[in-house]
């Protein structure tokens, strides 16, 4: 029990500590963009079950493969905050407070709109390509994906999860993640599973290249103090009679 207690702290106790700091100082102040987010969730929600209200979400905010490109960057943003209608909504909710609750909480909800959609970005991208490839391809998909809608918010969910594990150490949770999204393509292989696979995909490539800038940058950081330090103490070190200690170089003054 206590090694589990321990492992759990290692795993989670950064995370924690942050969130609950946070909640308890600001409480709902402290995710505001979250807020928006599960609010505009319900009212698509509500919006496309209604007879009038179908038609214009799917306008608005449903992407297929089928779309031109340039409408479906257009809907991409919207999309995220789009429930499936085959699923319960009141999930999409709860996933959307929680994982963008802690994000916005740890990352800032400018960094989490940001990844949420280049998770999205990518599934939708995705779709495309694997049509294009076909069902002989590895990757590919069925040409009848092209008329399924692209996944909504539970990609920017996995990417989101999976990001924020890996910036607080919790490697652990963020490996359960990925593994748990594998599964799901092998149980039941649909786009939406494949959607998944290419967000994680996408942002585990920008956990590689944060985790490179900060590399190099503290190693740059590091030269730089270093040569700036030996520098100045080649600057101290200067011998007796140099330029700097006889002034400007004219003969003395004599009275």
């Amino acid at each position: 029990m206590r090694t589990l207690a321990r492992w759990a702290r290692a795993e989670w106790g950064l995370l924690c500590v942050t969130v609950r700091e946070a909640t308890l100082k600001r409480r709902l102040r402290a995710i505001p963009m979250t807020l928006a987010a599960v609010g505009l969730t319900a009212l698509l929600q509500w919006v496309q079950n209604q007879p009038w209200g179908f038609q214009f979400v799917q306008n608005v905010g449903a992407v297929r493969a089928e779309d031109h490109l340039w409408l479906a960057l257009l809907r991409t943003p919207l999309s995220l905050f789009v429930p499936a209608l085959d699923l319960p909504v009141w999930g999409a909710l709860v996933q959307i407070l929680l994982v963008f609750g802690i994000a916005e909480i740890c990352i800032g909800w400018w960094p989490t709109l940001a990844i949420a959609y280049v998770a999205t970005l990518a599934g939708t991208l995705y779709a495309r390509v694997g049509i294009s490839l076909g069902t002989h391809a590895p990757f590919g998909l069925p040409w009848t994906d092209a008329q399924v809608v692209d996944t909504g918010p539970s990609a920017a969910v996995v990417g989101l999860a999976v990001y924020v594990a890996w910036r607080y150490g919790a490697y652990t949770t963020a490996s359960a993640v990925t593994v748990a999204m594998v599964a799901e393509v092998l149980i039941k292989e649909n786009l939406a599973g494949k959607e998944h696979l290419a967000a994680l995909m996408a942002v585990g490539t920008l956990c590689l290249a944060v985790a490179v800038r900060q590399r190099f940058g503290r190693e740059l950081r590091l030269r730089l103090r270093r040569a700036y330090g030996r520098r100045m103490r080649r600057g101290q070190r200067r011998p007796p009679g140099s330029r700097t200690e006889r002034g400007s170089g004219l003969p003395p003054i004599q009275s």
